[in-house]
């Protein structure tokens, strides 16, 4: 998900040649740096325009209208150069009768007609939230769009943005394709690991097909440091979680690209098997989680939630292995092989950082 608020200075000088708006431009140097980075070639495929991109009010007919202001072109130019870069566009709503800026309608009441609308333009994802709604049951106000969208004539991604509060892993799988196990994640450590913390509970109800979603990756904004990003990589990527951009690509520095260009990384979470990894071992703030991959190899992440060094274990038995069983040991962050372990692995782990393996039988 990428932030349509920042701009740069040259782009009223392009605002004058296109006739574009600076946020349309946004859109498409968006476009244009997840390609030219590299990060389109590893998966990141959607961008995503969030809030505030409609009229205050519908046309005459019911439809939802893209605010001419901020884009003069509508949706459907925006969609055909996404699309012609190989990526997909993402756009919101709201299961309400507002969305959560209160700048434009949410499509309670209007699900199979702005679904048609979506379709028209290219849509190729759905963020749906769940502000200014009149108290009835989430279930059954996602529903409603979830068979609008279904009927659309277009295959759209649909991202169920509740935050959680009617514990949407127990309902969501058969409505829609991710649904937000947390509120809203901050740039900061606190922010990061209780989401990550929230979202281990629902770890059972995720699978292909439907995931649990415990908000977008806030690596590159600034707020926490390069290893403790890396481990809300990390974490993310094994829970099998959406990932989404939080940061502004085409001016993302060198060690976020890095980061999120973790091809290994984005292999677990991209794993065929689509077993959300847990939690297993917690011991004064010295964790280990962990979950299967296909062919019988398993990810684990050794994570320092402390604050000072620390040498954390993992045994065999918190996997559910036989003492015996001789793995070979792949690090993710350092790229490299380091040998067979039996019966446990130990890790020296920076505060706040994280240790990503994969665990392959000989």
């Amino acid at each position: 998900m990428l932030d349509s608020q920042q701009v740069n200075k040259n782009e009223n000088f392009t605002r004058k040649v296109s006739g574009l708006s600076m946020e349309s431009i946004f859109i498409l140097y968006a476009a244009d740096a997840l390609v030219d980075t590299g990060l389109s070639k590893l998966g990141y495929h959607y961008v995503n325009i969030d809030d505030c991109w409609g009229e205050l009010n519908r046309d005459s007919q019911g439809n939802l209208l893209a605010k001419k202001s901020t884009f003069p072109s509508g949706i459907k130019s925006l969609a055909d150069y996404v699309h012609g870069k190989g990526l997909k566009l993402g756009i919101y709503s709201d299961a309400g009768y507002q969305t959560c800026s209160k700048t434009m309608p949410g499509s309670l009441g209007y699900e199979e007609q702005d679904a048609k609308t979506f379709a028209s333009w290219g849509v190729d994802y759905l963020k749906y939230d769940n502000c200014n709604n009149p108290g009835t049951s989430p279930r059954e106000r996602y529903a409603k769009m979830s068979s609008s969208l279904q009927n659309s004539g277009r295959n759209i991604f649909f991202s169920l943005c509740e935050w959680g509060i009617d514990d949407p892993a127990t309902w969501a799988k058969s409505v829609g394709n991710s649904w937000r196990t947390t509120g809203d994640i901050f740039d900061s450590w606190d922010s990061m690991t209780s989401r990550a913390d929230e979202n281990d509970k629902w770890a059972t109800y995720a699978g292909p097909g439907g995931w649990n979603d415990p908000d977008m990756l806030e690596v590159g904004n600034g707020g926490m440091t390069k290893e403790e990003y890396r481990s809300h990589l990390s974490i993310w990527a094994l829970a099998k979680a959406p990932l989404l951009i939080g940061c502004d690509v085409r001016s993302i520095s060198k060690d976020a690209l890095e980061i999120l260009s973790n091809s290994e990384v984005i292999d677990v979470n991209q794993d065929s098997l689509g077993v959300q990894g847990r939690k297993v071992v917690s011991r004064g703030g010295k964790e280990v989680w962990a979950g299967p991959l296909s062919s019988n190899r398993i990810a684990v992440v050794l994570w320092n939630r402390g604050s000072s060094q620390a040498i954390i274990k993992v045994e065999w038995s918190d996997l559910g292995l036989s003492p015996s069983t001789v793995l070979q040991v792949r690090d993710l962050w350092a790229h490299s092989d380091i040998g067979s372990a039996q019966g446990q692995l130990t890790g020296t782990v920076d505060s706040h950082a994280c240790k990503m393996y994969v665990l392959t039988p000989q």
